[in-house]
């Protein structure tokens, strides 16, 4: 019994190790939509079985990253642009119930967490745009997550890193200064209160996301699934 709840461990961190490397790589568009992802090549890369790979691609299916087709045949989302539109007037609604939460409430320690994740969004505005687009999903999903609230993290998570592939698929090269500035301000207004003015601040925001994305979509790429996510395994 002891040995059977070890191994359904080891594998759970197994397929937890390839969502979170396989997110990294779709936002960071070192994957496109449409590209596939066998499982016998998954498998290989991260030293793991195709079962545990067909879960992953499961679970990042039910986050809406991944298209799951006949023949078992993966592929990483195509959102549309109404998908697009659809998920950021949703995202606002939600990330407006996480500043409610938050409101007047944020401890130094976590205002500290925030600004590291803003610092690095900073060190990496000369960067490639993919990686700044993963940094400030990362710092949306963080603020849902101090929330304490599971379902509502849930959501906001699934939310946010579908944003994060829309943007991947439809936006414009645009600088980063606008998040790490915003994101600052968001972190005071949250840290001071009221919920009102901060939930104004946050809609605002995300509504500026969306005016500087969904514009355009990516040309297509030929590429080898294992050269693409040689530097996710590390």
């Amino acid at each position: 019994m002891v040995e059977e709840k070890r191994s359904r461990k080891t594998g759970g961190d197994r397929v937890a190790v390839i969502c979170t490397a396989l997110r990294r790589a779709i936002i960071e568009r070192a994957l496109s939509p449409g590209d596939r992802l066998p499982e016998d090549s998954l498998g290989e890369r991260f030293g793991v079985s195709r079962t545990i790979a067909r879960s992953a691609l499961g679970q990042l299916a039910a986050e809406g990253l991944v298209d799951l087709r006949r023949n078992r045949i993966a592929v990483v989302a195509v959102p549309s642009f109404e998908d697009a539109r659809d998920i950021f007037d949703i995202r606002v609604d939600l990330e407006r119930q996480v500043v409610r939460h938050l409101a007047g409430k944020l401890t130094e320690a976590q205002v500290k967490q925030l600004k590291a994740i803003v610092e690095a969004e900073h060190q990496a505005r000369h960067g490639a745009e993919g990686i700044s687009i993963r940094l400030a999903t990362e710092f949306h999903v963080r603020l849902a997550e101090m929330t304490g609230k599971p379902v509502l993290i849930r959501y906001v998570t699934e939310i946010c890193y579908r944003a994060g592939l829309s943007l991947a698929v439809f936006s414009r090269p645009h600088s980063s200064e606008c998040a790490v500035n915003e994101h600052l301000e968001l972190i005071e207004a949250i840290r001071t209160g009221p919920a009102d003015k901060a939930c104004a601040l946050m809609d605002e925001h995300l509504e500026a996301v969306a005016s500087r994305a969904l514009l355009k979509s990516s040309g297509a790429r030929s590429r080898d699934l294992m050269d693409i996510l040689a530097p996710y395994t590390e």
